[in-house]
C-alpha cells in the first residue's frame, strides 16, 4: 500500500478544512488582542506613560502571534490553491490595505519612542490605532462578502476572472460583519489589557471592554438575523463526489433562501458554535465587571472561536461561493490539492504545529506578568 493511501482523500480534505479553521481561530485569538489593544490605545491610555504601558503589554509577543497568519496563508496556498488564487486576486486591494497596516505596525512600535516630542509620538499613536482598526474591519468585511458570494468565474480553460471592485466589497452586510469583527477584537484587547496592566489603564480597558462585549453580542445577533432574513445561501444541486477530482465546474449549484441555516437545521449540535459566540461575549463582559482577569480572557477567546466556527458550519461544504456563476463555487470536495500533497502537508503539520505551540507557550510563560507605569518611568525591562 502507498503510504498516503492510509488516509482517504475525503478524510484528508475534511481534515484540512478543519485545520484551516483552527489556524484562523488561532490567529484571531492571538493576534486579535494585539489589534484590540491598538484600537484601545487612544482611549485606555490618556498620557504618554499609559500608552507605553499598553504598547509594552503586547510588545514582546505580537511578532510571534503573526506566525498564525503566515501559517494560515501558507496552508491555503498549499491545501486549497484555487481558494488562494481567487481570494488573493479578487480581494487584492483589500489585502494590500491590510498589509500596509501590518507593515506599519512594527515601524510604529520601533520609531514611536525614538524622539521625546509629543507631536511625534501622537502621530505614531495614530498609526498604531490605524493598524489595529483597519485589519480588524477588513477581515470582517471579507467574511461578509464570502457569505454573500464573490463575483468570480472560470473560463473554459479554467482561468479565473474576478468581476468585482474594492468599493463593491463595502456593502451594508459586509460592513456589519466588519463591525462585529471590530467589536469582538476590542473586547479581546480589553480582556488582555485587564490581565496585563494595572491601575487606570486596566480600569479604562475594563470599562471599554464591557461595552465592546455588549456590542459584540448585539452586532453578532443582528448579523445572524440579517443573514437569515436577507442573504441567500448556496446549495449544491448535483452529485458531488467527496473523493473526486478538484474541478469545481463538474458540479452545479444554485442560490437558495435560508441555505446558510440548512446545516443548523439538519444538525442541532452545530448551534453550539453561535451559542458559544454569544455566551462567551456575555461571560467576558461579566468577567470585566467582576474583575476576573483569566476568566475574561478565556471567555473572550471562546467567543471569538464560536463566531468564526459558526460561519464555517453555516457554509459547509462551500468555502468560497461565486455570486455570478454558482457552478464555479469552491467547495471542500472539489478545490483542494492532490491526495499526496494533502498527506505530506499533514505529516509536516503534525510535526511543526506542536513545536510552534510549545515555543509560543514558553514565551508567554517567560514574559508573564503585569506592565505597570512605575517600570515604564524608570525604564526597567521594557523595549518601547
Amino acid at each position: 500500500m502507498i503510504l498516503h493511501e492510509l488516509l482517504s482523500y475525503e478524510i484528508l480534505r475534511m481534515t484540512w478544512w478543519l485545520l484551516i479553521g483552527v489556524l484562523l481561530v488561532g490567529f484571531a485569538i492571538t493576534d486579535g488582542f494585539d489589534l484590540g489593544a491598538a484600537m484601545l490605545l487612544p482611549f485606555a491610555g490618556r498620557n504618554d506613560v499609559e500608552r507605553r504601558v499598553i504598547i509594552n503589554s503586547v510588545g514582546p509577543i505580537w511578532e510571534g502571534n503573526q506566525v498564525w497568519l503566515i501559517l494560515g496563508g501558507g496552508a491555503i496556498f498549499a491545501a486549497w490553491p484555487q481558494l488562494y488564487a481567487v481570494s488573493f486576486s479578487g480581494f487584492y486591494m483589500a489585502m494590500f490595505v491590510v498589509l500596509v497596516g501590518l507593515i506599519l505596525r512594527p515601524v510604529a512600535f520601533k520609531f514611536r519612542s525614538k524622539r521625546e516630542d509629543a507631536h511625534w509620538r501622537a502621530r505614531w499613536d495614530g498609526v498604531l490605532f490605524f493598524t489595529g482598526l483597519v485589519p480588524a474591519l477588513i477581515f470582517g468585511v471579507a467574511v461578509g462578502n464570502v457569505l454573500q458570494g464573490v463575483p468570480f468565474r472560470f473560463s473554459d480553460d479554467m482561468h479565473i476572472f474576478y468581476d468585482g471592485s474594492f468599493w463593491a466589497l463595502l456593502n451594508p452586510f459586509a460592513l456589519l460583519c466588519g463591525l462585529v469583527s471590530v467589536a469582538m477584537l476590542i473586547m479581546h484587547g480589553a480582556a488582555w489589557l485587564q490581565l496585563k496592566t494595572t491601575d487606570a489603564v486596566s480600569d479604562r480597558a475594563r470599562r471599554y471592554g464591557a461595552w465592546a462585549a455588549l456590542a459584540t453580542m448585539v452586532l453578532y445577533a443582528l448579523a445572524g438575523f440579517a443573514l437569515w432574513r436577507w442573504i441567500d445561501g448556496y446549495v449544491v444541486t448535483s452529485d458531488l463526489a467527496t473523493d473526486g477530482p478538484s474541478n469545481p465546474m463538474r458540479k452545479t449549484a444554485a442560490l437558495q433562501h435560508g441555505a446558510w441555516l440548512a446545516n443548523y437545521l439538519a444538525n442541532a449540535w452545530l448551534w453550539s458554535a453561535p451559542a458559544l459566540g454569544l455566551v462567551g461575549a456575555m461571560l467576558a463582559g461579566l468577567g470585566m465587571r467582576l474583575r476576573r482577569e483569566l476568566l475574561t480572557l478565556l471567555a473572550s477567546a471562546l467567543s471569538i472561536a464560536g463566531i468564526i466556527l459558526s460561519v464555517g458550519a453555516a457554509m459547509f461544504p462551500f468555502i468560497l461561493p461565486s455570486s455570478i456563476d454558482p457552478r464555479a463555487s469552491l467547495t471542500v470536495w472539489d478545490s483542494s490539492s492532490s491526495h499526496l500533497t494533502l498527506f505530506i502537508m499533514l505529516v509536516v503539520t503534525a510535526v511543526f504545529i506542536p513545536i510552534i505551540v510549545a515555543y509560543t507557550s514558553w514565551v508567554y510563560h517567560v514574559l508573564w506578568g503585569k506592565v505597570d507605569a512605575a517600570a515604564i518611568r524608570e525604564e526597567r525591562g521594557h523595549a518601547y
